[in-house]
């Protein structure tokens, strides 16, 4: 299957089609300029390879597997080895792994020499449902997560469902959170899937459903100003658990991504009915409905969010099932956000 993103002169196409990482050469320049091929230590090498092979000049670069890896150093790092490997403004940089390669390999590309191609290959149900199209960039500052990055589209995404059979089982449910809330805000049928499907069996039509979300709101909001604010449901009080009890940096103990999404959204639906759905469905894959976080570190954190402004936050309701709200919050409504009493 190939969809497009349409945004003018950044447009893309994005290839979902089992094997595909084997002929990426089909669908962007691999010929007479140097690839730097970059990958993380928990994607199987194999990966990498088969990217590197189809190259004349290939390089492959890996960078310690987790969150930890999306940090100034490491960033540093891989702009010094793209500088080392003779790179310049016609090259070419490659991303095989996760949403941490993507987002880490996404930033390098923009700011090498001010812009250089870049091709996003993603290798989990995460990064092939969602980060891997829409062009935002960016690493961590510390305990921020995302704050220094750029908005820069790939050449081509390239999604081989085949990459996932190598995926931990944990990872592969993690990452069908995101699914949901694609499923919560904009499409009921693919809401559907998870409610009386087969996540394994309906993988493909899992991602495709996911990415054409995606896709239509990036096309109608590029850089964040309206739409694509929907697809932060789940994401104010997600980062928040994250932050305090997520997998990021030396922490390798606690909570991915996705399960830190799945605990944000079920405050923020409104209807009861459509809140129970949303839980039996979270079981049901294997994501938790709750955690013993400290919501008052919870809270600092929600407080110094990037989609806050200062006196005010914007979080993302979903009143009903394929629609979604964006309300402007006081700091002081927090608290009562998270259970918490007014403070």
């Amino acid at each position: 299957m190939k969809m497009t993103m349409n945004l003018g002169t950044r447009s893309y196409d994005i290839i979902l089609k089992r094997g595909c990482l084997s002929n990426l050469h089909q669908f962007t320049d691999l010929t007479h300029r140097r690839v730097f091929v970059l990958t993380d230590s928990g994607v199987p090498a194999q990966y990498a390879r088969t990217v590197a092979d189809q190259c004349e000049n290939g390089t492959v670069y890996t960078i310690p597997q987790g969150e930890g890896s999306k940090c100034l150093k490491v960033y540093g790092q891989v702009l010094t080895a793209m500088l080392e490997f003779g790179m310049d403004r016609k090259d070419l940089l490659v991303a095989v792994g996760g949403g941490v390669v993507g987002d880490l390999g996404g930033f390098c590309a923009a700011s090498y020499m001010r812009g250089i191609d870049f091709v996003n290959c993603p290798t989990t149900t995460l990064s092939q449902i969602d980060s891997s199209i829409g062009g935002k960039t960016a690493i961590d500052l510390g305990s921020a997560k995302n704050i220094v990055g750029a908005f820069w589209q790939p050449q081509v995404v390239l999604v081989d469902p085949d990459t996932l059979t190598t995926l931990p089982r944990r990872q592969y449910i993690n990452g069908l959170a995101e699914a949901v809330k694609a499923g919560l805000i904009a499409d009921p049928e693919l809401f559907d899937v998870f409610e009386h499907g087969d996540v394994d069996k309906d993988i493909e039509t899992i991602i495709y459903r996911s990415l054409l979300v995606k896709k239509k709101i990036v096309e109608q909001d590029e850089r964040e100003s309206g739409a694509r604010k929907a697809l932060n449901f789940g994401h104010t009080i997600g980062h928040g658990i994250e932050a305090v009890k997520g997998v990021r940096g030396r922490r390798t103990n606690g909570l991915y991504h996705g399960e830190c999404v799945a605990l944000g959204m079920l405050p923020m639906i409104e209807d009861r009915s459509l809140q129970k759905r949303t839980r039996a469905v979270l079981r049901k894959l294997g994501l938790p409905v709750r955690t013993g976080v400290d919501k008052h570190k919870v809270l600092e954190y929600m407080r110094h969010d990037k989609k806050s402004g200062g006196k005010s936050i914007t979080v993302i309701r979903v009143p009903g099932l394929g629609c979604w709200r964006a309300d402007t919050l006081p700091m002081t409504q927090l608290p009562a956000l998270l259970g918490l009493e007014e403070e």
